[in-house]
């Protein structure tokens, strides 16, 4: 069994004296793991860094073991963020939210594209890189099946005033019809509802709890994927430092 790909790492862990286990997210093959004889070496190990771009090999005797990658270096897209900590705890965070959520070795070409849309914009130093990031989250929960609708209030239909989205379905739901129950929504930052406008680090913050919401509810299975996803934690900690 073998294949070839191209893919992002998403992680790269240790196994032995100097082998790593590689999680990328590949185009045609979704999120896929490899041991890596030799990865974690000095001569290689910074090939296997988060974010970077790798045409990828994949050989295994029966289809169901881990298996083996080999791997070449196509960009180095973490090293034109190494003097840029905010675009890196994003990279970092994006990586871990799809290490965490999305099920192995289901292809999955929209998130690889939204994903490579990402990386792209973060590594050209687009000036608003946390809504970059956020609307990202917003595309992967759309491309899993479980997208918000914040096109209408849920309870009346209107367009306008919406404040809320409802935790359980996902809509939005304006002032008007959240009425009482407005303490049980969770808050919709107004810049979602307005295409590129720009937001404060309060309003990314409070986004990403509503993205996070989400992923959570749908996304992320039990064990040990919930340290994977804690990554994310550290994006919202800087915009509220």
């Amino acid at each position: 069994m073998d294949f070839t790909d191209t893919g992002y790492v998403l992680s790269a862990r240790r196994h032995g004296e100097g082998d790593l286990i590689l999680s990328c997210l590949t185009q045609a093959h979704g999120r896929h793991m490899g041991l890596v004889r030799g990865g974690a070496g000095r001569r290689n190990r910074a090939i296997y860094e988060i974010g970077n771009a790798l045409s990828l090999n994949w050989r295994a005797r029966l289809s169901e073991q881990l298996g083996h990658f080999q791997a070449e270096l196509i960009e180095a897209n973490i090293a034109h963020l190494m003097d840029d900590a905010d675009r890196l705890a994003a990279l970092s965070a994006a990586a871990g939210v799809v290490d965490a959520t999305l099920p192995e070795r289901e292809p999955h070409r929209d998130v690889h594209g939204d994903f490579a849309a990402l990386v792209a914009g973060l590594v050209a130093g687009i000036p608003d890189w946390g809504g970059l990031y956020l609307r990202w989250e917003l595309k992967l929960l759309a491309d899993l099946g479980f997208g918000l609708d914040l096109s209408r209030c849920a309870v009346t239909g209107a367009t306008d005033g919406l404040a809320f989205v409802s935790p359980k379905t996902g809509r939005a739901v304006s002032r008007a019809g959240a009425g009482q129950y407005a303490e049980r929504l969770l808050p919709l930052p107004a810049f979602l509802l307005v295409e590129g406008a720009p937001a404060d680090a309060t309003a990314l913050a409070q986004g990403l709890r509503l993205t996070g919401h989400f992923l959570h509810a749908h996304l992320l299975p039990t064990g040990g994927a919930e340290k994977r996803f804690s990554v994310r934690d550290r994006l919202i900690e800087r915009l509220t430092r």
